[in-house]
């Protein structure tokens, strides 16, 4: 009976075939065994086809799986091939599992998870029929390798005896075979919930193909695995996969489910006149004030668009910015809602993160079989395509702090660590925030010698806030009343949650938290980003191109002059192009307008006007930001280091201090700035003492 059923399921398939992938099969055989060696059938069309066996299929995998490849062997080909060992690789599950909610009912079962790659191992061969040859008489004894163990013969069939025996490597069959490790994509998590991963085990042509930081689909067949060892075995069992497909996923968001009624929200939302000042209150509404800079990272939620050039290159869309302010003014806590708010991202802090943690490490451990190193992804790998909030950033040490650098411009994380070379995607935002050199901000030293960040890195932030706290007292007032009613709301709310006989009613519990209440859910903000970038792309209007244009050249017309400074460079166009872009998708608008291009104007300015201008001339000077200096402090350095070497040959033990201040007075540099500036070039190794309050240049 049972074989007539297995004849029954193989002509299913047959006609399944016959009806739906004959052109595949045909393309299999031309293609077998060199290029391709698998048939990949849909889910769904085996569902069309026969919804009895495609729920089979799902239920006992392994038993349909065999009589799905006896049908393609059997299959009449239109050329002469055998397809001996063609593999049936099922995908499309309808819905996808998340690994946390795997249970023991799923074992046996067809499963798909989503995830990101965390690790994944070379592609080795594994053996799968192991060839034994007694010593003794020189007899082949075949054992087919099914079990985890390596499995050897216990006696010879030829003499009898119980070996020795040889493993013939040329007479036993291999495959290729990978492990992978596989963990939660990010967006798919709630706050502070610490993603769980699944093993599975991939064989022959689905090797190979993935790397670490990669979003990924698996179908497969989930199979438990007994802990402990031989002497010592546990009641508790590991879950694993044997993987069926393995598909890369460059989709954005792909666990967002949106609905249609959420669209037409999220339409009807857009098309308010006050988008704007509601997106404002829908971040962070605890912490008072920050119009400019919530704005901004509302933008950066959004971000631009990311362009693919004709010649292969693209350009980021990404926006970076850094908050530098004093401590208490509500940094961290702005970084921690962008984090929960952002369908994808990483949250972590300067002092617990290395280079090798943001980026990529390379670890040795008994993943896989034996000792060998695999490439773990790091924060900014796997906060692809979404966020990555970076608190305390001036805690980093220079060289982690270094490993950002290709990430954010370049927006991919090149690594060579024990013999691997590879490329990982960092499609990634960075939000950085900072304290001062000082912990606080000193009113009387330019801001720009106060952040303790290298040039190179700040240089590649679009946008720098800096947020001081300054005695003020009306909006200290303002500030405290705003604390202290946000207090309050959460008083009342937990007095009534936690309390059965609160005398407080619903009503008053609602007046007083409506005001500290985010203008939008942020359940919808969510959707709504994701939303927005999946479907818009907007492109620019002339009148929006000229008033961006306007702007810059009107800046940089500022530095024609001999020794004015260079007020902006051209990294500062490509940020207002993306501000622009972002200003339009939140609006959902297919064309970047010129009120757009006004809102990006305005934020560079203020950005820049706190941050890139020199505080001797009051003028625009990009240096400050690029290199660290302003071009005042460049050309006073240069007239004191020429002061100091006109002076050193007319005395025996180099140029006298106080001759060399009085000199630098005469050409315009006073005292206290020319002492700092000799300190620095003391520092720098530029200039040097030959003796207490003499100087010579080096």
């Amino acid at each position: 009976m049972a074989t007539a059923e297995n004849t029954e399921l193989i002509d299913r398939f047959e006609e399944f075939y016959r009806n739906y992938y004959r052109n595949e099969i045909g393309e299999l055989a031309q293609k077998y065994p060199n290029d391709q060696k698998s048939l990949y059938i849909d889910w769904d069309d085996l569902y069309r086809f026969d919804p009895d066996l495609a729920d089979d299929y799902r239920t006992k995998p392994e038993q349909i799986q065999e009589y799905a490849e006896e049908a393609l062997r059997l299959y009449d080909l239109p050329v002469d091939v055998s397809l001996g060992q063609a593999h049936v690789r099922v995908r499309n599950l309808p819905d996808s599992e998340d690994i946390r909610d795997l249970r023991h009912e799923h074992h046996g079962n067809l499963v798909a998870v989503r995830g990101i790659i965390r690790k994944a191992t070379d592609v080795r061969p594994k053996v799968i029929e192991a060839a034994f040859e007694c010593q003794r008489c020189g007899t082949l004894t075949r054992i087919p390798q099914t079990a985890g163990d390596f499995q050897e013969p216990h006696d010879c069939q030829g003499c009898e005896r119980q070996g020795p025996f040889r493993l013939n490597t040329d007479q036993s069959q291999f495959i290729d075979a990978q492990k992978l490790r596989v963990q939660e994509s990010p967006e798919g998590l709630r706050g502070g919930e610490t993603p769980q991963s699944i093993d599975i085990n991939i064989e022959d042509d689905i090797t190979g193909h993935v790397t670490a930081g990669d979003h990924v689909r698996v179908t497969g067949i989930l199979k438990l695995d007994q802990r402990g060892n031989d002497n010592e075995k546990s009641p508790m069992f590991d879950i694993y996969m044997e993987g069926v497909s393995v598909e890369i996923e460059d989709e954005q968001f792909e666990d967002m489910e949106i609905t249609d009624a959420d669209k037409k929200e999220i339409v009807e939302l857009s098309s308010e006149p006050d988008i704007y000042d509601k997106m404002v209150g829908a971040i962070a509404p605890s912490i008072y004030g920050y119009e400019k800079e919530k704005l901004a990272m509302m933008l950066q939620l959004f971000s631009g668009v990311t362009k693919e050039l004709p010649d292969g290159s693209r350009i980021r869309g990404d926006l970076h910015m850094l908050l530098i302010g004093d401590p208490g003014t509500g940094k961290s806590q702005m970084l921690s809602y962008i984090e929960n708010i952002a369908p994808r991202s990483v949250y972590t802090s300067g002092k617990g993160s290395s280079s090798a943690g943001l980026t990529a490490a390379a670890v040795r451990d008994d993943f896989g079989d034996g000792q060998q190193w695999t490439l773990e992804a790091g924060a900014l790998v796997l906060a692809d395509q979404g966020i990555a909030a970076i608190d305390e950033l001036d805690k980093m040490s220079p060289e982690d702090r270094s490993a950002m650098h290709e990430a954010l411009e370049q927006q991919r994380i090149s690594v060579s660590k024990a013999g691997i070379n590879a490329t990982l995607k960092s499609r990634c935002s960075l939000l950085g925030a900072a304290n001062p050199k000082y912990g606080r901000f000193d009113q009387y030293e330019p801001i720009g010698e106060q952040i303790d960040l290298e040039p190179a890195l700040i240089s590649r932030f679009d946008l720098i806030f800096t947020v001081t706290d300054k005695p003020d007292e009306e909006k200290d007032r303002n500030l405290a009343e705003h604390i202290i009613q946000t207090n309050y709301a959460g008083e009342l709310h937990t007095h009534r949650t936690e309390n059965p006989t609160s005398n407080f009613s619903e009503e008053e519990v609602g007046t007083v938290t409506e005001e500290v209440a985010p203008t939008i859910e942020p359940d919808l903000l969510r959707k709504y980003v994701a939303y927005a970038k999946r479907n818009c792309f907007p492109t620019m209007t002339e009148e929006a191109k000229s008033r961006i244009e306007d702007f810059y050249v009107d800046l940089r017309m500022k530095g024609q002059d001999e020794d004015a400074p260079v007020p902006v460079t051209a990294r500062k166009l490509e940020a207002l192009v993306r501000l622009a872009e972002a200003s339009a998708r939140i609006r959902l608008s297919d064309t970047v307008d010129e009120a757009d291009a006004d809102r990006a104007v305005d934020i560079a300015h203020y950005c820049l006007k706190e941050i890139g201008v020199d505080p001797e001339t009051g003028e625009f000077d990009a240096d400050v930001v690029e290199t660290g200096q302003s071009k005042t402090q460049r050309d006073r350095i240069q007239n004191i280091k020429g002061i100091i070497s006109d002076i050193e040959d007319e005395y025996d033990e180099g140029a006298p201090a106080d001759v060399v201040i009085e000199r630098a007075e005469e050409v315009g540099i006073d005292e206290s700035k020319a002492e700092h500036e000799i300190d620095k070039l003391k520092q720098k190794g530029e200039v040097y003492e030959p003796r207490t309050d003499h100087l010579r240049t080096t």
